[in-house]
């Protein structure tokens, strides 16, 4: 008996030292089990507050709504590998602020000829009556992508745990002109004036990537528009397109169906040679079925991107209970396939962003959602620190490696600033990576160095750059993972864009959320940002520093710089509260 109640004690310690890290000891599944294998107690880069599952793959965003006071997040997963799968299932976890979430149940999983080979990703819509409806990609028993439709069992569940698919899926297949292995991923619907549904789905056809017009009077019986709603050329599949509207003088959100001249159009696509999200402003033109971008897709670094590092297959929704539009997007890891295994997990989200449209009209902002500012604990305050060039300043008294830092730097005349020749010929990653933070210019680099050792030999700059140009100024904005870490088998890309800014700017803003292993940073109040991945291998825990540094010729002012150590979102498993 003595024996016994050891090995219980054991086991029970074992459970809690997994919980801890994030890794629960079980899970509770509809039909597939995920493998159980031992996971590493040490997780230097498993974070604290962003969203990520137990263990294994995770990849898109799917489905994001609110429904009865609780916001739900479906998402691409493998339950039983940390890479990706022959058969890929829709996660579903639910929270009450978009930070603490609870794992549930597999939502989706294969279960008929129509999805038999995997449930892929798709988007939800709440029809009349406040009840939801997914239309989601199967992959039939051809290996052929076709949209199937399912509802909730239960619409008195705020869970929403179970669903139904429909008897009649599926309800979309392959389209003349569409390759039939590459037609996937229906955006959430639309209510158009004459009553029917309307829905896109990402297509291609050779080289041409393409998004499809379907409509429908009852959600189920789907009629395909014979012309494309939105075409581009030489760019192959059109993935996960999300479309919706924008308030031009608010930054309120609006629902998906809202078509009046308060608004202005978006139609985002996430082009799979690329594996970058591309947005376009631009009209819906109702009377012709299909989306007019205001520019078009010139496949450099002229087109609009929601996040110009390591970001893809978004998904937005309107947030109705605070009058926002809010953006998911899934961070992928830049480490090799082998360290996925051996950590038992792949894949991230980054925190939900609020996004609006800018005063100007030309681009989009984000901003991460307020919610997130729950999370900040132990508070570093600067002001007025004068940083001259080639100087560092350390911020220390907190926990660096899971942060959240806002400063603002006052700038010299920028007339001062490097001259560019020609502003449109210029590709920033390629400026950003021969431009690297520990070189000298005029007005920058200047910024943060995130997650960096004692003696600075790891470092992830985040940094300005300032230009001048004929008729104009523009700013470098960069993160570079050159120095990330002393590992050499990691991808460690240089990211980087450029944007005019104001003849008259006095300051200029960076917030930085840093956790663990992902970085992600939004600069001049929203108006570009940038994630990144990064490895380090000494600058981990109560080893990582930051600094705020300078390697212009010019001073700039720290005219303030708040920055909090975060604490640990709350994030379990369903299963450890009610498996029933």
């Amino acid at each position: 008996m003595k024996n016994f109640a050891v090995q219980l004690l054991l086991l029970l310690i074992s459970f809690l030292l997994n919980s801890r890290n994030g890794i629960e000891a079980s899970t509770c599944s509809n039909s597939i089990d995920p493998i159980k294998y031992r996971i590493p107690k040490e997780q230097p880069y498993r974070t604290s507050y962003h969203f990520q599952p137990p263990q294994n793959w995770m990849n898109d965003p799917n489905a994001p709504m609110y429904y009865k006071g609780v916001y739900h997040l479906f998402y691409q997963h493998n339950p039983l590998a940390a890479t990706f799968g022959d058969i890929i299932v829709w996660a579903h976890s639910v929270s009450y602020d978009l930070i603490n979430w609870i794992h549930l149940n597999i939502a989706l999983e294969p279960s008929g000829p129509y999805d038999i080979n995997s449930c892929w990703s798709g988007s939800a819509t709440i029809l009349p009556g406040e009840k939801p409806a997914i239309l989601y990609t199967g992959i039939d028993h051809y290996k052929n992508e076709v949209q199937n439709l399912a509802i909730p069992k239960n619409l008195t569940d705020a869970f929403l745990r179970e669903w139904e698919k429909h008897p009649q899926n599926p309800v979309m297949t392959p389209p003349t002109g569409v390759e039939e292995d590459n037609f996937r991923d229906p955006s959430t619907a639309w209510h158009g004036k004459d009553g029917k549904w309307r829905v896109i789905v990402g297509a291609q056809n050779g080289d041409e990537g393409k998004t499809i017009l379907y409509q429908s009077e009852d959600f189920v019986n789907w009629t395909v528009n014979p012309n494309p709603f939105f075409a581009t050329d030489n760019t192959g599949v059109c993935e996960c397109p999300d479309f919706f509207p924008v308030y031009i003088n608010s930054t309120n959100g609006v629902d998906t169906s809202v078509d009046n001249s308060s608004v202005r159009h978006v139609l985002k696509i996430s082009y799979l040679r690329k594996q970058h999200d591309y947005y376009f402003l631009g009209k819906y033109v109702s009377d012709k079925e299909n989306f007019v971008p205001d520019v078009e897709f010139t496949g450099t670094s002229k087109d609009l991107r929601f996040d110009y590092g390591k970001f893809y297959a978004s998904k937005s929704f309107f947030d109705y209970a605070k009058n926002r539009r809010i953006l998911w997007g899934w961070v992928n890891e830049s480490d090799s396939t082998q360290d996925d295994i051996e950590k038992g997990w792949a894949g991230l989200q980054t925190i939900p962003r609020k996004v609006w449209l800018d005063k100007s009209g030309k681009r989009l902002m984000q901003w991460p959602i307020e919610e997130i500012e729950n999370l900040r604990h132990k508070q570093i305050s600067i002001t007025g620190e004068k940083l001259e060039g080639g100087s560092t300043l350390e911020i220390s008294g907190i926990n660096v490696s899971q942060v959240d830092v806002e400063v603002l730097f006052e700038l010299p005349e920028l007339e001062s600033g490097d001259w560019l020749e020609d502003p449109s010929e210029v590709d920033p990653q390629l400026l950003c990576s021969k431009q690297h933070a520990s070189r000298s210019g005029k007005i920058g680099p200047f910024g943060l160095l995130a997650l960096a050792s004692k003696d600075l030999t790891e470092e992830t700059a985040v940094s300005f750059q300032i230009f001048r140009a004929s008729n104009r100024y523009l700013c470098l904005m960069c993160s570079d993972q050159s120095r990330s870490s002393l590992r050499n088998d990691l991808d460690k890309t240089t990211y980087g864009t450029i944007f005019d800014i104001d003849p008259n700017l006095k300051t200029i803003s960076l917030r930085t959320l840093i956790d663990k292993s992902i970085i992600e940073s939004f600069g001049d109040g929203g108006k570009a940002v940038i994630t990144s991945r990064v490895y380090p291998l000494l600058a981990i825990e109560k080893d990582a520093h930051l600094y705020v540094f300078n390697n212009g010729s010019q001073s700039v002012v720290i005219s303030k710089l708040n920055a909090w150590s975060m604490k640990q979102a709350e994030i379990g498993h369903e299963g450890n509260i009610n498996c029933a």
